[in-house]
């Protein structure tokens, strides 16, 4: 038996805000992993570390515009979800590891 894939029909007046809510999300994205690393490198104060919150914010909203626009389905919009939340974690969990890393080896020398 053949399926039917049923696609969305996306009207030819949203491919500019689709556009320019996917480059949204990829420069706020860029922003945050940016002001979070330097913040957690010692070169931005903590204000500025936390305004990098800001951007994932921000980020998380254009791909919420974004998924709105291109009409994903429930199961892609719980996936965009998870991936933010993994997003906003991924970057302390890697500056965690790296920070017991080197007490690890600094006790052993």
């Amino acid at each position: 038996m053949d399926q039917l894939i049923n696609l969305p029909i996306i009207a030819p007046n949203q491919l500019l805000p689709i556009f320019i809510y996917s480059t949204l999300v990829l420069v706020f994205g860029a922003a945050y992993a940016v002001v979070i690393t330097l913040g957690k490198m010692g070169f931005f104060s903590h204000f500025w570390k936390n305004s990098g919150y800001l951007f994932w914010a921000l980020q998380a909203f254009s791909l919420y515009q974004l998924s709105v626009l291109i009409q994903a389905d429930f199961f892609v919009f719980k996936v965009l979800i998870i991936t933010m939340i993994a997003y906003l974690f991924i970057p302390h969990l890697y500056f965690y590891l790296i920070d017991q890393s080197e007490k690890r080896y600094e006790e052993s020398s």
